[in-house]
């Protein structure tokens, strides 16, 4: 075994009872390979808004305060009291931030599987991502095609398995395509090129003309603006076109999972040939599988009896398909790194500049086309 660095720069959130949030850098020790482990120089890792769910947690971040710690910048918030009773199982705990990354192996355990790693660029999922250096099992690597840029490597899981997940979703439940929201965001851009490529009906709902552009030129055949006065108009008649009736939203909040779904009733009800009292009979699914708004979900119940509205999660997904379906997830993704599931980023940032109020005010709005990579190394 190499030598290896002791110590490790990381991003800390915490919740403190009395309902402070403080962010902060903070040093910590290499914890050297176990038999089945490796040590990764992290190089690269993604801001998700899975990430600032738990950088952030439920803070009123218009109270921010620039300050520092461990000669670090630092960042505090006031928690309200209703975000406390949201955070209650984290108060107290200084938690590691970054659900994903890519970096190289400069350390491996005495396995078999952990030496074939030995040098190689990987692709890791695990947590505490934004840090140096981090020792994980081999299973939470991926290997990355000899020459891969780290960069292109950092984002391999969250958004690439997920929308690959909408898909392998959709095909298990019988459900002929996609209504996906917030989809001109680099996982909406995916899922765009996977349904293209495997010839699946996909609905993009947007906020904006330029993101109707963006989708449109790059081959989205339903893109529709949720701000326009014709969008229930627009979204009815696409639905009755492909028959969807299953829609993933990011939003959450608010009335847009219900007025999709009311579109949907719309559609299958032009399809019957009866009247019922109690609505069509075509089941109508919505996966809130993000909180890009956090106030209540409302429901309009003009949809009918038959439908349904759950969450939707990658892990507990994964652990529902088993290892040979993920594994055949994971091959494409590499197979299809620098096409179908590249990823685009707006800024590049260090673990300090991460910290720096500004910035974080500006990556935590999670403005469409605008997304950060961390890199641990820089002016390090």
């Amino acid at each position: 075994m190499t030598d290896t660095p002791e110590k490790s720069l990381l991003i800390r959130t915490l919740i403190k009872p009395e309902g402070q949030l403080d962010i902060y850098l903070d040093e910590t020790a290499v914890d050297q390979p176990g038999e089945n482990q490796v040590l990764v120089k992290v190089l690269a890792a993604p801001i998700n808004p899975s990430d600032l769910g738990l950088l952030v947690g439920a803070a009123d971040m218009s109270t921010a305060q620039q300050t520092s710690m461990n000669g670090h910048p630092a960042v505090t918030a006031d928690v309200p009291a209703s975000g406390l009773r949201a955070m209650a199982g984290r108060l107290g705990e200084a938690m590691p931030v970054g659900n994903e990354g890519s970096g190289v192996v400069i350390a491996a355990g005495s396995s078999a599987a952990a030496q074939a790693l030995m040098g190689k660029t990987v692709a890791l999922l695990g947590g505490a991502m934004y840090s140096q250096y981090r020792t994980l099992p081999v299973q939470m690597c991926m290997e990355l095609p000899d020459g891969t840029d780290p960069k292109d490597g950092a984002s391999c899981f969250v958004n690439p398995l997920t929308a690959l997940g909408f898909v392998e979703t959709v095909k298990r439940e019988g459900h002929t395509g996609i209504v996906h929201t917030a989809a001109a965001s680099n996982l909406g851009q995916m899922l765009n090129r996977i349904c293209i490529a495997d010839g699946m009906p996909l609905i993009n709902v947007v906020r904006s003309q330029a993101q109707i552009d963006l989708l449109k030129g790059q081959g989205a055949t339903y893109v529709f603006d949720s701000t326009s006065d014709s969008f229930m108009a627009d979204l009815t008649a696409a639905l009755v076109e492909t028959g969807i009736t299953c829609a993933f939203d990011a939003i959450g909040g608010g009335k847009q999972g219900s007025m999709i779904m009311s579109a949907m009733e719309a559609a299958a009800v032009k399809r019957m040939k009866e009247y019922s009292r109690y609505g069509s009979d075509s089941f109508k699914q919505l996966y809130i599988y993000g909180g890009l708004d956090m106030s209540p979900t409302v429901l309009t119940r003009s949809f009918g009896f038959s439908w349904s509205v759950s969450g939707w999660l990658l892990t507990p997904f994964m652990q529902k398909v088993g290892p040979e379906v993920v594994g055949q997830m994971r091959a494409r993704v590499v197979a299809e790194l620098k096409t179908t599931f590249a990823s685009h980023y707006s800024h590049e940032i260090s673990l300090v500049e991460a910290l720096n109020l500004e910035t974080l005010q500006a990556y935590n709005a999670k403005r469409t086309g605008e997304k950060y990579l961390i890199l641990p190394h820089k002016d390090a």
